[in-house]
């Protein structure tokens, strides 16, 4: 079964799981930006729900400047597709979000997986 939420709402839900971000650590997030996407881009699997694009800033060095910001994508259909509530889509952004922003950090799957935000 799949929830039918507006884009808007969805939107909202991405925006309220940034906000659950303690400050301290949005603070050291660094040239990214959080998009929301219908679905993944062409070569993903479809059912991806969320997307970190760019140089985690563990890999970050001097050559690091003048470039475009790295990209957080969260998909909004796979999202809704895997859910059965409104409710459920809210944690499951929040998942995907935080799991996004640590692939920021450098934080691989693996370890994401052991934490419970995989």
């Amino acid at each position: 079964m799949s929830v039918d939420l507006s884009l808007e709402d969805f939107e909202a839900a991405v925006g309220d799981a940034l906000d659950q971000v303690p400050p301290e650590l949005a603070s050291l997030m660094d040239n990214v930006v959080v998009l929301v996407e219908e679905l993944p881009p062409p070569g993903e699997p479809q059912d991806l729900l969320g997307l970190y694009e760019g140089t985690p800033l563990t890999e970050r060095d001097s050559w690091y400047a003048g470039v475009l910001p790295d990209r957080i994508s969260v998909f909004r259909q796979p999202t809704l597709a895997v859910c059965d509530s409104r409710d459920e889509v809210v944690e499951e952004v929040l998942v995907t979000v935080v799991h996004e922003i640590a692939h920021h950090f450098g934080i691989e799957d693996d370890r994401l997986h052991e934490l419970g935000w995989g």
